[in-house]
Parts: C-alpha cells; structure tokens; sequence
C-alpha cells in the first residue's frame, strides 16, 4: 500500500494534464509506427498488472527524507568556460550534468525542482540539493532532453533556463508542441541517428531504450533519445534512461569510443519490472565496456526515489561490479563534482 496509493494519485493527476498540443505524425520508421514510436529491437514494457504488482510489494528500501550538505560545504560554483581542448562534466543531481568543452556549455535533463511530478505538490520528492545552483550556472548554449518523463523534462526549469539564457533546446521527435506550449525557444526535434551543429558543437541524437509517458493518453507519442556531444576537444556521450540493449554496440560501431560517458546506474530494482527501461550498475559497466569509454561517469542515482533500491545501493554495487575485472575508469561523483578530462586522440 505504501507506493500503491503513489502510484494511483500521480497516475490520476497525470491524466488531468493530458496530452500537451497535437500528436507527432510523420514518415513510419523501424521505430516509429506513424502514431507512437517503439524501441528497435522491441522490448517488453510494463503493464497496469505489472504496475500494480510492483506497487504493492513491500520490499521498498527507505531512503533518509532529506540530505543536507555537510558544515562548511555546499554547492559547487562551475568554471564560466572550458577551453583549450579539455572536457569538464560536473554531475549536478539526477541525470543533469553541465558539459563543458570549445567554450560551450551544455546541459543535460535538467532538474532543479523539489519535486518531478505532473503538479508542484505531486511526485518524488528530492532527497538532496542539486550540486550547483541555478543561478551559479555559466552562460547555457544547449539543453538537451532526452525524454518526456517528469524527472528528465522539468517544465518549470525549462522555463527557467530559457528566461535566463535562453539556450537552443533539442529533443527528440514529437516533443515541440509539449515545449512550446510552455514557452521553451528554440527548440530542435531530432529523430535518432540525426545531427545538428551548434556553434562549435555537432550534437547528434542517438537510440535509447526506454519509453515516454507524461499523462495517461499520451504513451511513446514522444521519442527516447540518448546525445552525442562533439568538439574539436573530444566526445561526450550522454546515455539518458535507457535498459541494456544492442544499441550501444550500434553507437560505439558507427560514432566511435566516446571521449566521456554519462551512463545511469539507478532505478533498477525489482529487475523484473525496470530492466527492459533501466540499467543497473552491473549492465552500466557492460555499457562502459561496450562503449570503449576513456571514462564514464555515473548518474540517475541518490536524488529522488523511484525504486526499491537504497539511496547509495547504486554506487555501492558499481563498484563491486567493477572490482570483478580491468576496466577503463568509470567514477561515481559526488553531488556538484567536476571532472576534467584531456581526450586521447584515435591515431
């Protein structure tokens, strides 16, 4: 009963904000059947049994209802610029990440809410501050969302960033009339395997496996997508949420080994209800290896809870899947922690 009375609210509430502007059609594709897209190869998805079951069990860790930062710390202040052929990623909270590299500044799913749900007072609560704060930001070139969930397309950030800087957003398909009924300009839709440039920045989107859902009309109407960053300093490739799958020998095959890579490790527990949408940190570290990443760093972890793992168990159980064997780095950050990369260079 715990989740269960969550799971029913946020699923009424949902419902209430519909399905923001008109449904996405366009040419049919391997992912896309001319109304709602599907992961390629198809992967089986939750049902409302499924949902019901997972509600219900009582095998939920709880998580401390706040953490706060220690005496004498608190949020980290980023660098205004990165050049000079380096690559600083700075984990924020959640999936959020500040990218920096040429002189550009990127951010990913970007979450400063205190809550991600369809209502101010409705869905998971965070349980730490985010590691940087908003208004210590330096200027944004580039939003990147990587799907329509709450936790990952934050509306009132969104907006927030876009008064501020007004940054170009990009997306994947079918997600425009969503943001431009909240006011978020520019925007770029892309489907995967496609590419944009962006001053010094060639930013592509890439397949995921996962699916998207803001109310209860509006399944997959909203295409998944993982990014891939470029600069003359190097690669970053940011995972969004996505389950383990053929996709990312697909990216290291035809982009080549990412520089950095941005991969989630949280929200994975029960596996028979998360894995076809979530990896767990032993599928993140096949990940990592499949990738070829120089280093990979760990997110969608430890800020709200939305599983039955601990708000460290994550982190704990990487590095034990990292212990097993020789691996390229692959760190855990802690909130608000950069990390400066120089990119090897492919002969």
């Amino acid at each position: 009963m715990r989740h269960g009375l969550a799971a029913v609210g946020l699923a009424v509430a949902a419902a209430t904000t519909g399905c923001a502007g008109p449904a996405y059609r366009g040419p049919v594709s391997a992912h896309f059947d001319g109304e709602r897209f599907h992961n390629d190869p198809p992967v089986k998805q939750p049902t409302v049994a499924s949902l019901l079951r997972w509600s219900f069990s009582p095998d939920r860790i709880a998580w401390p209802d706040r953490v706060d930062w220690p005496p004498g710390a608190g949020p980290t202040h980023p660098a205004a610029a990165v050049d000079g052929g380096e690559v600083r990623v700075t984990w924020v909270n959640h999936s959020t990440v500040l990218v920096q590299m040429a002189g550009m500044s990127f951010l990913t799913d970007p979450v400063w809410s205190p809550r991600v749900g369809p209502t101010s007072w409705l869905g998971p609560e965070r349980h730490h501050a985010p590691g940087v704060d908003l208004d210590a930001l330096p200027r944004i070139d580039a939003v990147l969302l990587s799907h329509d969930h709450y936790d990952h397309t934050d509306l009132p950030t969104l907006v927030r960033l876009t008064a501020r800087d007004a940054p170009t957003v990009f997306a994947g398909l079918g997600s425009g009339a969503l943001l431009g009924d909240a006011g978020v300009a520019p925007r770029v839709e892309l489907d995967w395997w496609e590419c944009r440039t962006l001053g010094a920045a060639r930013i592509c989107a890439l397949p995921a496996q996962h699916n998207g859902r803001r109310g209860l009309l509006d399944g997959n109407r909203r295409l998944w997508v993982s990014y891939w960053i470029e600069t003359a300093a190097g690669a970053v490739y940011f995972a969004g949420d996505t389950g383990l799958g053929p996709h990312f020998a697909r990216i290291r095959e035809r982009m080549g080994a990412p520089c950095v890579a941005l991969l989630p490790i949280g929200a994975y527990l029960p596996r028979w209800f998360m894995e076809g949408n979530h990896m767990g940190p032993v599928e993140a570290v096949e990940a990592h290896d499949t990738l070829g990443a120089q280093l990979s760093v760990a997110i969608h972890f430890a800020t709200f809870r939305q599983s039955d793992e601990g708000m460290y168990q994550p982190a704990g159980e990487l590095g034990l899947a990292l212990a097993k064997g020789r691996h390229a780095p692959f760190v855990v950050p802690k909130f608000g922690e950069a990390r400066t990369v120089r990119c090897a260079v492919a002969p």
